[in-house]
């Protein structure tokens, strides 16, 4: 038996998909070449995502919340517009209600209709104490509204912005010190 070693092989990859993403991860490289190629060679790899993205803040670490990028709202007993603009915010939100029908709710408006997406409800009279926290995408025109039931209902919801309407990521002000 000859042991004979394999000889690569290289085709090329036609995926106007493909070319789009190198070209917008790697906007250094843009016009450079003009083909994708694969191969059957086993190749290591290092992953260079996160900096070509233009991060390299892990996103736990991306998303903190600063004294100066934070907005707090309070809302007791009435409806408040939390966020306006375009781009991806972080919203954490705490809801305590304290009485039978109580009611928390956050929704999304295109200024025509509103989507709840946050439905906060306590049936009993010993009410209850709600956090968590959820990414959203506004366009042009859409706002997030919070919305509290009664004066024994109330919602704060914190938000910071995380990224632009292009996806830009966003660090919290003052990193890197």
């Amino acid at each position: 038996m000859v042991n004979r070693p394999s000889t690569p092989e290289i085709i090329t990859v036609n995926s106007e998909a493909l070319q789009t993403q190198i070209r917008d991860l790697l906007p250094s490289q843009n016009g450079f070449g003009s083909e994708l190629q694969a191969s059957n060679v086993i190749t290591p790899i290092i992953d260079l995502t996160a900096a070509a993205e233009g991060t390299t803040v892990p996103v736990q670490l991306q998303e903190s919340l600063s004294f100066s990028d934070v907005t707090v709202n309070t809302i007791n007993n009435t409806t408040t517009t939390c966020l306006n603009s375009p781009g991806f915010y972080l919203v954490e939100y705490q809801a305590a209600l304290g009485t039978t029908n109580a009611r928390a709710r956050i929704q999304l408006s295109d200024g025509l209709s509103q989507k709840t997406i946050v439905d906060l409800k306590f049936g009993s009279d010993k009410g209850g104490l709600v956090a968590n926290r959820l990414t959203v995408f506004l366009t042009a025109g859409d706002s997030l509204i919070g919305i509290s039931s009664n004066t024994n209902t109330q919602l704060n919801i914190t938000t910071r912005q995380i990224a632009s309407g292009d996806g830009t990521l966003l660090n919290p002000t003052g990193y890197p010190l």
